[in-house]
């Protein structure tokens, strides 16, 4: 079948992040320059993206998201990277302007006509975003990566950002889970799931723009930390604990398989890790609780509030004691 990319990276997608409790103790103390109030979301809380204001009713949003293959198809990989990116700006809402192109390529062992498909799945999907691609960097590498460095405009009164949760509201998610144990069978067997890619490819564009008409101020976008793992974040920036209704939760099929016969990302074990400390899961199997803590890639937004079409899967309560999570 030519050649599988994702036999050219140690692992695939978001499941590739430096684990978040590593990432955390690095940036820990890192400050963002001089104070400024026209920087409205930087470092503090792990946001998913920089965004500065310009004037009264104009904002600029920064952000880069890049990753080795998550599949096996140059073309789709592309895509997802692209749509993976481009929803940091989505997550904040916000709409992307300008995106520039961030390629590593180890030219002497893959064809370079890949990576032309590579950049025209990218293309395909900024495209469609309305979103201009102009450019970007490229460097030899050893593993294959792809990405995009994202600018994006914004409201600065009326933005979508992780520490604006409070008791009381629902909490709601817009892409099943399940794309992490998907993939690592796919890297591992060569397996293909094409519903895996749709909701991979899938712009969180509509979700944002509905998300700020409904007068939602509270989001962030579940990827590599697993949504356990961004609601964390969520919940500790907001100082509230998060509840969440396993039974609720959506999956894509051949999730609980793929995680039965063992294909767990590191990363999913990782976040898993990282979270226990702050969650009570004592209500749901070890199982569950991987999945729940899965590395995605491209997944979805995380809403505190509601919108159609996104199952409602737990709410934000008064913090109870250290947790920032129960899950049900």
């Amino acid at each position: 079948m030519g050649h599988r990319l994702t036999q050219y990276a140690h692992g695939g997608g978001c499941a590739c992040k430096i684990p978040p409790g590593e990432l955390e103790e690095v940036v820990r103390g890192l400050r963002t320059g001089p104070a400024s109030g026209d920087l409205l979301v930087g470092l503090d809380d792990g946001d998913d993206a920089a965004v500065v204001r310009i004037d009264g009713d104009r904002a600029v949003i920064a952000t880069t998201d890049f990753f080795t293959p998550v599949v096996d198809d140059p073309y789709d990989w592309g895509r997802i990277a692209a749509a993976n990116a481009l929803s940091d700006v989505y997550a904040m809402g916000g709409r992307p302007l300008v995106a520039l192109n961030l390629l590593c390529w180890p030219r002497e062992t893959l064809p370079f006509e890949l990576a032309g498909e590579v950049l025209r799945g990218g293309l395909d999907v900024c495209v469609s975003a309305g979103c201009h691609l102009a450019g970007g960097h490229s460097v030899d590498d050893p593993e294959p990566k792809y990405g995009l460095a994202v600018t994006g405009l914004a409201d600065p009164n009326h933005l979508l950002r992780n520490d604006a949760g409070r008791a009381g509201l629902p909490l709601s998610i817009t892409k099943p889970l399940g794309l992490g144990v998907l993939n690592s069978r796919h890297k591992a067997t060569g397996q293909r799931f094409p519903e895996a890619v749709d909701v991979m490819t899938h712009l969180n564009a509509t979700a944002s723009a509905a998300a700020l008409a409904a007068g939602i101020t509270c989001a962030t976008d579940v990827t590599g930390f697993g949504l356990l793992g961004h609601l964390h974040k969520l919940a500790r920036a907001s100082g509230v604990t998060a509840v969440v209704d396993s039974a609720s939760v959506p999956f894509l099929d051949g999730a609980v398989e793929a995680l039965r016969d063992g294909f767990v990302p590191g990363g999913t074990r990782r976040n898993l890790d990282w979270v226990r400390p702050h969650a009570d899961l004592d209500a749901v199997d070890e199982d569950m609780a991987l999945l729940l803590a899965d590395a995605q890639t491209s997944g979805g937004l995380l809403l505190a509030g509601e919108i159609s079409g996104a199952p409602v899967i737990g709410e934000l309560v008064p913090a109870v004691d250290d947790r920032t999570i129960i899950v049900r």
